[in-house]
């Protein structure tokens, strides 16, 4: 009974030593973690969120929706005070939230700390105009230029679908935007390729669909269907035009049969296939199926396949650039104007792709068409997509904290700015703590034993003179207190 004893008694203390030796780190090993914790950090955000871009007025930009802050209603009928914020008020002010991401958007103003937000949602990083301290900017008047579309609500594309990155099928593509929502365009909305042409989002069920995946991509999972495009969409292109901004805007039309475009009609159906583009047959030979184009398409078409080299795509774009004469690029607007020698515009509702970044060039900037075109500041030129400084931190000689500098580079950039007084008697104060803290580590060192927190704990408390004070104070306690080393702290508030 004794040996039994002896040896439960053993095992119980190997456990609790394997599990205190599994439960604690070397100071090395918890240093590498936390750096490398900081540079998955520093990956994932790289920018600075030290500032809210609000003053610096409407960009393009990166924004978000928080919907923590501000959740939509169930009944996408009711109404809705949509609000948009930026990278850093995402992070700063609302990092522990449920956010939208909704990518760029132009013409855009912050709106964290605004009357579009609770007032008990303020900015944290704007300078309150009432106290002078940074935070607690509330119930500002918020920019009557924003514009805002359901993306804010989550919901994506002409199908309204609910985003769900755990169930998303397939790649979706940002419109160019040429009008708001509330004009009857998009708004800069993500669509799915298959909504641009009217067929239903599940179409990559259809038996057709299936037959094409296995003949093109044999090796595919059989729940793999996020390759899967739909025949004749080109997946490789500059900007989208989105049916519904092309409606809005019919004096875009007569540019679809130009070179450089590709026409995407938008033509609801049931979805089948077969009655949107010749019935697909399957051979043997894959390299021998036919290319599958939809019938009514205009342009240029491709095989709808993802596997054709992206070198391929370059040189088919630098032989459409050379076929064009030197009147297409740079036409003559006073001798020949460009909506002159358009050909005949398609019929019915239609999508638009602008196959390359040249797309701009190519429309008519004559004294009749330029006033038109002068409303759409993203047709005359590329836009600037602004991004918020990178980290400090991102130097060649090692990590630091995201979004800040180093505590060691933050202690150096403290102590150059007290007097030469104060900062000789830290740095003594620093060295004395640091033989302390010296000697206390020598012993683990020597016998290679790992520092838990507890034994950390327990040394400051002793070096502040914690220990005896606290225990002084258990003993006077009527009920005779708690056990100091498993007090329970109040957290702040």
């Amino acid at each position: 009974m004794c040996n039994d004893l002896e040896v439960g008694s053993s095992m119980v203390t190997n456990d609790a030593s394997q599990a205190q030796k599994n439960d604690s780190q070397t100071a090395s090993e918890y240093i590498n973690s936390q750096l490398q914790l900081e540079a998955e950090a520093r990956e994932a955000l790289p920018y600075s969120f030290d500032h809210c871009t609000r003053p610096l007025g409407a960009l393009k930009q990166n924004i978000y929706s928080c919907l923590t802050c501000n959740p939509p209603p169930k009944n996408l009928s009711d109404p809705y005070k949509a609000a948009g914020i930026c990278y850093g008020c995402s992070i700063a002010c609302h990092g522990e939230h449920t956010l939208v991401e909704l990518f760029a958007h132009r013409n855009f103003t912050c709106d964290c700390g605004t009357t579009r937000f609770p007032a008990e949602s303020p900015c944290t990083l704007r300078i309150n105009p009432v106290t002078g301290t940074k935070g607690s900017v509330h119930s500002e008047e918020a920019s009557s230029g924003n514009t805002y579309n359901h993306n804010f609500r989550n919901y994506f594309c002409g199908c309204g679908e609910l985003y769900d990155a755990h169930k998303q099928k397939g790649t979706m593509y940002q419109c160019i935007g040429l009008a708001t929502e509330q004009e009857g365009g998009c708004g800069e909305d993500w669509w799915h390729s298959e909504c641009l042409i009217g067929w239903r989002r599940d179409w990559y069920l259809s038996e057709d669909a299936q037959k094409l995946k296995k003949a093109t991509r044999p090796d595919a999972d059989a729940e793999d269907d996020d390759h899967l495009v739909v025949p004749g969409f080109r997946e490789e292109f500059a900007n989208l035009i989105c049916y519904k901004c092309v409606d809005t805007n019919p004096w875009i039309k007569k540019y679809a049969a130009s070179n450089g475009f590709m026409v995407l009609p938008h033509n609801p159906q049931s979805g089948d296939i077969e009655t949107k583009s010749a019935p697909i047959k399957v051979e043997s030979n894959p390299a021998s199926i036919p290319e599958l184009v939809l019938p009514e398409i205009h342009g240029e078409t491709h095989n709808s396949s993802r596997k054709r080299k992206a070198e391929d795509d370059q040189s088919e774009t630098e032989s459409i650039v050379s076929k064009r004469t030197k009147a297409d690029v740079e036409p003559d607007s006073k001798s020949n104007p460009i909506h002159t020698t358009l050909p005949a515009a398609p019929t019915g509702s239609f999508s638009l792709l602008a196959l390359d970044d040249d797309f701009r060039t190519r429309f008519c900037r004559c004294p009749a068409c330029y006033p038109t075109l002068s409303k759409f500041p993203q047709l005359l030129e590329e836009e600037d997509l602004y991004e918020p400084p990178e980290s400090e931190d991102e130097e060649a000689d090692g990590p630091g904290s995201v979004g800040t500098k180093s505590l060691l580079e933050r202690g150096e950039a403290a102590l150059s700015n007290v007097d030469r007084v104060r900062a000789i008697e830290g740095v003594m104060a620093y060295n004395h703590l640091r033989d302390k803290v010296k000697s206390f580590l020598k012993p683990f060192a020597e016998s290679g034993e790992a520092v838990s927190a507890e034994h950390i704990k327990a040394y400051f408390e002793k070096l502040r003179g914690d220990d005896q004070a606290m225990r002084e104070a258990v003993a006077a306690a009527p009920d005779g207190g708690i056990d100091p080393d498993n007090r329970r702290e109040e957290s702040s508030k």
